[in-house]
This record gives C-alpha cells, sequence and structure tokens, in this order.
C-alpha cells in the first residue's frame, strides 16, 4: 500500500469516526427540559433615611471660595456631630467642586464652588431634626431606602418564597405533560428593590428661614424586595 492510499485510508476512518461521534452526540441530547421563572416580593417600611444639604459660594479667586467653603462645612459638621450615633445618624462629606468663571472675552472672571453634607441612619426624627439646625447650608435632596440589615433579612425572605413558587411550577408544568417527577438542571438567582416613597413636604427651594431650628419634615414610604429564579429542569 503506497503513501497516498494510506492516507486516503486514514482520512476515511477519522471522518467515519467523526459521523459516528456526531450521531451520538445528536442522540444524546438531553429531551423533555422545561425553562421556566418564578419571584417572591416582599414589600416593607423604609427604615433608612438620608438627608444632603449644600451651599454654593463665588468669588473673584478661588482661594476665597474654598475658604468660604470649608467654614460652612465645618460649621455644619460640627453641629451633627454632636448628635451622631453609629447606625442611628451617621455623617460624611459628599461632593465637593471648585471651578472657574468665564466672561464673555473667554478670560476667567471668578470663581464658583459647592459642598455638600449628607446625614443618614435610622433615626428620622434625630436626623430631621438635625437638618433643621444646620444654619450653613440648605436641604438639597431627602432621601429613604432599606437599610443593608433589612435588605438582607428581607432579601432571604424573597428568595426563599421564589424558590418555593419555582419548585412548585416546576412540579406542575411536569404533571401537566404527563411526567411524575423532576430534576433541576441549572438555576440562577437575582434580587432589585423596587421603592415607593412619598415626595418630601419640604422643598429644597424654600427659604432656608422657614426652617431654622425646625425638624424637616419627613414621611417614609416602602420598599419592594424582588427576587426573581430562573432557569430549567429535566421531566421525568
Amino acid at each position: 500500500m503506497n503513501a497516498l492510499m494510506r492516507t486516503v485510508l486514514i482520512l476515511s476512518v477519522v471522518a467515519a469516526a467523526t459521523a459516528a461521534s456526531a450521531q451520538s452526540g445528536a442522540r444524546e441530547a438531553p429531551q423533555n427540559i422545561a425553562q421556566l421563572s418564578a419571584s417572591g416580593t416582599v414589600e416593607v417600611p423604609q427604615d433608612w433615611l438620608t438627608i444632603s444639604l449644600n451651599t454654593t459660594r463665588e468669588a473673584t479667586d478661588a482661594a476665597t471660595v474654598q475658604t468660604q467653603l470649608k467654614t460652612a462645612l465645618d460649621a455644619a459638621l460640627a453641629e451633627a456631630k454632636k448628635v451622631a450615633q453609629p447606625g442611628q445618624l451617621e455623617v460624611r462629606t459628599g461632593n465637593f467642586s471648585l471651578h472657574p468663571r468665564y466672561g464673555r472675552d473667554g478670560k476667567i472672571n471668578g470663581w464658583q464652588g459647592s459642598t455638600e453634607l449628607v446625614i443618614e441612619g435610622r433615626d428620622f426624627i434625630r436626623i430631621s431634626t438635625t437638618a433643621g439646625k444646620i444654619q450653613t447650608l440648605t436641604l438639597g435632596n431627602v432621601a429613604f431606602s432599606l437599610s443593608r440589615e433589612a435588605r438582607q433579612k428581607v432579601e432571604t425572605e424573597a428568595q426563599a418564597q421564589a424558590i418555593e413558587r419555582f419548585r412548585s411550577k416546576a412540579g406542575e408544568i411536569a404533571r401537566a405533560f404527563g411526567f411524575g417527577s423532576y430534576s433541576l438542571r441549572e438555576v440562577s438567582v437575582s434580587s432589585a428593590d423596587q421603592g415607593y416613597a412619598p415626595r418630601p413636604r419640604m422643598m429644597a427651594m424654600e427659604a432656608k428661614s422657614a426652617m431654622a431650628d425646625a425638624p424637616v419634615p419627613v414621611e417614609a414610604g416602602k420598599s419592594a424586595v424582588v427576587v426573581n429564579v430562573s432557569g430549567s429542569v429535566q421531566m421525568k
């Protein structure tokens, strides 16, 4: 047998093996697979309040603006730190910006900057009262959410609910197609928050004098934690 004949024979054997493997793979393709999804939802009151306060300053030079912003922020920090307590009222600085202001000739004719203070926590009364006492910054934004601890607890409940619904749905689908049981093939779990918060009754554009030394009126809404479970099952 010459070299050419040996090469043709080898190629024929490889081709036959490949075809047999493809046929075997086709025969082994999974059958009776069902794709499905289910979700669990738990709605709870929002337990975390975040209030941001800010101010802007303008001057002909950057140093003056920076000094004015620092003075305003330091006074606000001193007031907030008097009643700070981990988890109940926490204080942190927020955004800070300083940028030039240009005239019509394209040259710098001044500077403008802004600074922000954020107070947040579970003690709504303490937070809103403190915000009302701060005189060097104005109210910027009020937001409600779930604390990390509350979200973890609620997410566990929603996840258990979603998994139970997934299992129940898988069993119903298997029985509907005439099968007695099923086995889990693959599954994915995801979660998301859906917040429902009423509009704050105190708007940021209102005069600061109207809220001086008075609590900022706030009212929490609710958050719905949704866990989705999706995947496929092998019906038996």
